[in-house]
């Protein structure tokens, strides 16, 4: 399961919300045979104590990582995409 967040990281929500999703998500979807759901968090920015302490106790098994978003729709994709400015992450 990937949770995509548009700002930095934060402590107080993201873990707990992703510890409940992929309990729901093993519980009611994955199959006996699967191995456990994995979870990932893309932030724009982290702080790596912070969240090495986030995920020390956890037994369940997520990831945190910073990403980039476009900043300028490609070329190729100019004046095919009208809506960029609506959905485009600020």
């Amino acid at each position: 399961m990937i949770d995509l967040k548009g700002g930095a990281f934060q402590l107080e929500t993201y873990t707990g919300k992703m510890n409940f999703y992929l309990a729901a998500v093993d519980d009611m979807l994955k199959h006996p045979t699967d191995q456990p759901s994995i979870g990932l968090i893309l932030c724009r920015t982290k702080k790596e104590l912070v969240v090495e302490y986030a995920l020390r106790g956890t037994t369940t098994p997520m990831g945190i990582a910073e990403f980039t978003h476009l900043l300028k729709l490609p070329d190729r994709f100019t004046g095919r995409c009208r809506r960029w400015r609506s959905w485009r992450l600020n």
